[in-house]
C-alpha cells in the first residue's frame, strides 16, 4: 500500500490535515506545538524543508519530522504533498508556509484556488509586488482562508485589529513603528559603548537575527511588512512605492555571507558617527516605518526624541501605532515581543485553529 493511501486509510479522518512547508527553527517550534493538547484536532500528513520531504503515517510524533527529513526523505515535490492532504479525508485541508521561500509563495493564490487554505509566515507574495498582492485577493474570494497573522509582528493582533476597524467602517489615516524584532532589539541596545559589530554578533548569536544578517540589515523585511499593512488598509502600494534605507555599505552587498561576516566592523563607522550626532542632539536612533495620509511610505535609520514611544521599547519589542479616523486624538497602539520562533509558530497554530 502506497503511504498516501496509508494516510487515506485511517479509522477516523481528521477534521484538519496539515501539510509543513518549512522545518527550520519556525517549522521546528510549530511541530513541537502540533504535539500538545491544543493541536489534538490536528494531522500533519506531510512535511518538507528545502531538499527533501516525507508523508507522515498517522502515529508520528510530529517533533520527529524535522530529524527524519535531515537523513532522509524523497525529493522535493509539492504533488505528493497536496494528495496527501486530498487523501486524508479532512474537512479542511491546510498549506503551512513556514519558509521565507518566493516560489513557495507565488504559489499560494494557486493553492487558495484548488480548494486549500493557506497560513503562512512567508511574506514574499503578500508583501511583493502589487500584482502577486490582486492575485492572492482574487483566490481569496473562492472560500479559502489566507491566515497570515505570522507575516506582521510576530502573530501580535496588527492585522486582525485593523480588518475589525475596516469593518467597522473606520480607515487607516497614518501608520508609525517599530517592525523589525532584531533591529529593535539592536538599536535598543546600541549607545556608543559597543560597536555596533560587537551588537550584531550577540544578536545573531541569540537568534534575533537571519543567518546572514544583511536580510534584516537592508530594511526590505520591514518594507515589506508595511506594505501588507498598507495594503490590508486599502492602500494599492507597489513594492516599488516604498523608500527604503538600508544599513548594508554598498561593498558589503555582494559579497558572500562569510565574507560579510569577517568584515562586520566596516559597519562601526557610519553608525557611530551618526549615534554620535544623535546623542549630541538628545535623541536616539531607531529604524522606523512610516506611512502618512498621502500613501507615502518610507523604513529607515531616523533620530527620536527620548521621550518618543519608539525609544521606550525593550528587547525584541515591536510597535505598531495606528492613526485612524476614529483613533485620532491619540494613535492605537500594538507592542510586544516581535520576534521567536515559540511566538511566531504559536501565531500559525492560531491561524490554523481558528478555521473551526
Amino acid at each position: 500500500m502506497s503511504a498516501v493511501a496509508a494516510i487515506g486509510s485511517v479509522n477516523a479522518s481528521p477534521r484538519t490535515a496539515l501539510v509543513l512547508l518549512g522545518t527550520g527553527v519556525v517549522g521546528r517550534a510549530l511541530l513541537q506545538l502540533l504535539d500538545t493538547p491544543a493541536a489534538r484536532s490536528l494531522r500533519l500528513v506531510g512535511a518538507a524543508n528545502s531538499r527533501r520531504q516525507h508523508l507522515v503515517p498517522e502515529g508520528w510524533k510530529s517533533v520527529e519530522v524535522a530529524d527524519h527529513l535531515k537523513r532522509s526523505g524523497d525529493s522535493r515535490d509539492n504533488r505528493p504533498l497536496l494528495d496527501a492532504l486530498d487523501a486524508s479525508g479532512a474537512l479542511r485541508k491546510v498549506v503551512i508556509d513556514a519558509t521565507a521561500c518566493p516560489l513557495e509563495a507565488a504559489r499560494h493564490a494557486e493553492w487558495l484556488e484548488a480548494g486549500y487554505h493557506v497560513v503562512t509566515a512567508n511574506k514574499a507574495l503578500a508583501g511583493g509586488p502589487l500584482s502577486g498582492w490582486r492575485a492572492l485577493q482574487q483566490a481569496g474570494q473562492g472560500g479559502c482562508t489566507y491566515g497570515d497573522a505570522a507575516t506582521v509582528g510576530a502573530g501580535l493582533p496588527v492585522l486582525s485589529t485593523l480588518r475589525r476597524l475596516r469593518a467597522c467602517g473606520d480607515s487607516l489615516l497614518t501608520l508609525e513603528g517599530v517592525f523589525s524584532g532584531s533591529l529593535s532589539w539592536l538599536f535598543n541596545q546600541y549607545d556608543g559603548t559597543r560597536p555596533f559589530s560587537e551588537l550584531l554578533r550577540e544578536a545573531r548569536r541569540l537568534g534575533y537575527t537571519e543567518p546572514d544578517p544583511r536580510s534584516d540589515l537592508s530594511g526590505e523585511d520591514v518594507a515589506r511588512k508595511l506594505l501588507i499593512i498598507a495594503r490590508n488598509a486599502g492602500y494599492s502600494l507597489g513594492s516599488d512605492e516604498v523608500e527604503v534605507e538600508s544599513l548594508v555599505p554598498e561593498s558589503l552587498r555582494g559579497v558572500d555571507t562569510p565574507a560579510f561576516l569577517e568584515r562586520l566592523k566596516e559597519l562601526d563607522a557610519p553608525l557611530r558617527e551618526r549615534q554620535a550626532a544623535a546623542a549630541s542632539r538628545g535623541t536616539v536612533l531607531r529604524y522606523l516605518a512610516r506611512l502618512n495620509q498621502r500613501g507615502r511610505a518610507r523604513v529607515g535609520l531616523v533620530e527620536v526624541p527620548t521621550d518618543h514611544p519608539a525609544a521606550r521599547l525593550y528587547g525584541t519589542d515591536n510597535q505598531f501605532a495606528l492613526t485612524t479616523t476614529r483613533y485620532h486624538a491619540q494613535p492605537l497602539v500594538i507592542q510586544g515581543p516581535g520576534a521567536g520562533p515559540e511566538i511566531t509558530a504559536q501565531a500559525l497554530l492560531g491561524d490554523v485553529l481558528a478555521l473551526g
